[in-house]
């Protein structure tokens, strides 16, 4: 059924097949404005809730795309005002979850030249992105995602978000000198394709000296401005030795029984790393590095706990062999 024939007499099933096309961009949409996967998911069915409650005022002078992002970013600004958290001291997002790469596949299945793909641009799905956007007041936030990642023009941001152009404009110039402060200044070397053979040897030198703990190693493969930390757990460490001396006090020296598997999150090498269990016969998972790398060095590791390997459709267990 079109849209142009209005909403009031769509029935549910017939309105939520129209809006679960738009899921997945929309979930990533609100992920960005909360850096958290599961918020984002909370905020993508209060969204669709009140899209299908405010149906039949849908009048089609925008895209029905256009009206679900003007609810879903109204969705995120409400609960932001709820619940506010400010990064740590040092810039710490403590709230911040990865987010799967087959997921943002799902919204690049499509023709490339649907706008649903600039939802999934690399450099905006990047952790180091979120983690810059997370410092910006909510609705600067939601003017820079929507002018600068989707594109809109200021005069229907301003509509979406009941301001002036004026307005508008004035919030992007903050956001955008926000996101200067906060974001690295060089692109990370990785792209997902085959020019990354050296950042992917960089990646398997990684690994094999995690698994083999060795820290001489893995020092040799971090730049000196390198930043460590692992959400939700508080602890920011920035710079080579800062970080060693992290490792070496939390006991990493000592662990036995690693196996990495790469993967990636975020558009992002990473490795998640599982410990044998002897009880269990079977090496189960314990974390999740994603790695930052820029001018072939490390420049960036944020870990993330055991918890976040089912969402990543990480195995559950390797047995011994190493197979599943």
């Amino acid at each position: 059924m079109s849209v142009d024939l209005g909403l009031g007499e769509v029935d549910e099933a017939g309105f939520s097949g129209m809006v679960e096309r738009h899921r997945r961009e929309l979930h990533v949409h609100c992920y960005r404005m909360l850096g958290s996967f599961e918020d984002a998911e909370d905020a993508v069915q209060e969204a669709f809730l009140r899209a299908w409650r405010g149906r039949e005022t849908y009048e089609g002078r925008s895209t029905f795309r256009a009206w679900l992002y003007r609810i879903a970013t109204n969705a995120c600004l409400d609960l932001l005002a709820k619940w506010r958290p400010e990064p740590a001291v040092g810039g710490e997002v403590l709230w911040l979850q990865p987010y799967p790469d087959r997921l943002l596949d799902e919204v690049r299945a499509g023709d490339a030249d649907e706008p649903e793909s600039v939802a999934v641009a690399r450099e905006t799905i990047e952790l180091a992105y979120l983690v810059a956007v997370q410092h910006l007041a909510p609705r600067p936030r939601a003017v820079l995602i929507l002018r600068d990642v989707l594109g809109w023009p200021a005069k229907d941001v301003a509509e979406a978000l009941g301001d002036s152009v004026n307005s508008v404009n004035s919030a992007l110039q903050r956001a955008r000198a926000g996101m200067r402060e906060h974001l690295p200044a060089e692109r990370q070397d990785w792209t997902g394709g085959e020019e990354d053979a050296g950042t992917r040897e960089l990646v398997r030198r990684f690994t094999e000296a995690s698994v083999a703990t060795d820290i001489d190693g893995l020092a040799a493969m971090l730049r000196d401005d390198v930043r460590s930390s692992m959400p939700p757990t508080p602890g920011l460490y920035v710079g080579r030795e800062a970080v060693v001396s992290d490792w070496i006090e939390s006991g990493f020296e000592g662990m036995k029984g690693l196996r990495g598997v790469l993967t990636s999150v975020n558009r992002q090498p990473a490795v998640a790393f599982y410990q044998w269990q002897k009880k269990e016969a079977a090496y189960l998972p314990l974390t999740l590095d994603v790695l930052r790398i820029t001018g072939g060095s490390i420049t960036e590791i944020t870990t993330f706990h055991a918890d976040q390997f089912q969402r990543l459709d990480l195995p559950a267990r390797l047995p011994a062999d190493g197979t599943e």
